[in-house]
């Protein structure tokens, strides 16, 4: 649950994403916004935990769909777009759970367009965090990997993996490769300080790009937002799991 979040927001907001779940859930076992009296405070803060869990992948999910498909679009409207989406596929899945887990009578289920009020605010309050504007600072401008003074002029594009081939290092990003004359061990370092993991002695792949983990047949692979499908080998499998992604 809270893995989800982890790319959605900056470095320094992930520590508040664990006290902000425990305590919405807490809010909202107490307040009890939809009923549910009939349940107990145990119950009521498990149930609302997982509704914060389910809003929180689909948070994670809108934003991932916004950042693939308008990269380039304004701040305000990727915003616009994302509150528009969370509040779109929260709301009836906060329906379907409070009818199924806390309400089960039809006539005590509440009506869509006050759920819809409540993940409106939800995904405001993530964007908002998201943005930086409850530290009153603004956000720096993270530094620049080393590896893009590598790469052409004015590279702006984002680096999904890198894969060894022969002497070289493919730089593989959302619009294509690039290779370059390095060792794979160095331009894994020149990636700082971007988020990324080695799942096989040939591949590094930055945690942004993980679209989902596919199994089959004992092995296990990493499908990438370009539909690359990267092999995940038995000497890094530990340290993926470690790390939450598999």
């Amino acid at each position: 649950m809270i893995a989800t979040l982890r790319s959605f927001l900056s470095a320094d907001k992930r520590g508040l994403i664990g006290p902000a779940f425990v305590f919405l859930s807490l809010l909202a076992s107490i307040s009890a916004p939809f009923g549910g009296h009939n349940m107990s405070f145990v119950q009521r803060f498990l149930f609302w935990l997982l509704v914060m869990g389910v809003a929180g992948g689909i948070a994670h999910q809108s934003h991932r769909l916004v950042e693939r498909h308008l990269p380039d679009a304004a701040l305000l409207g990727k915003d616009l777009l994302i509150v528009a989406l969370v509040t779109l596929l929260f709301t009836p899945a906060l329906w379907l759970l409070i009818r199924l887990l806390a309400l089960p009578s039809a006539a005590a289920s509440p009506d869509l367009w006050s759920m819809a009020r409540y993940g409106t605010i939800f995904a405001s309050g993530l964007i908002i965090l998201r943005r930086g504007v409850l530290s009153g600072n603004a956000a720096e401008k993270p530094p620049q990997p080393r590896i893009y003074k590598r790469l052409p002029e004015g590279f702006s594009e984002q680096i999904l993996r890198l894969t060894v081939r022969d002497h070289s290092v493919d730089v593989v990003t959302d619009q294509g490769v690039h290779t370059i004359r390095s060792r794979f061990g160095d331009a894994i370092d020149e990636m700082s300080p971007i988020a990324g993991h080695c799942t096989h002695r040939s591949h590094w792949v930055t945690e942004a790009a993980i679209e989902s983990v596919e199994r089959s047949g004992g092995k296990t692979h990493l499908r990438l937002t370009n539909g690359d499908l990267i092999p995940v080998s038995r000497k890094y499998r530990p340290g993926l799991e470690d790390a939450g992604i598999i």
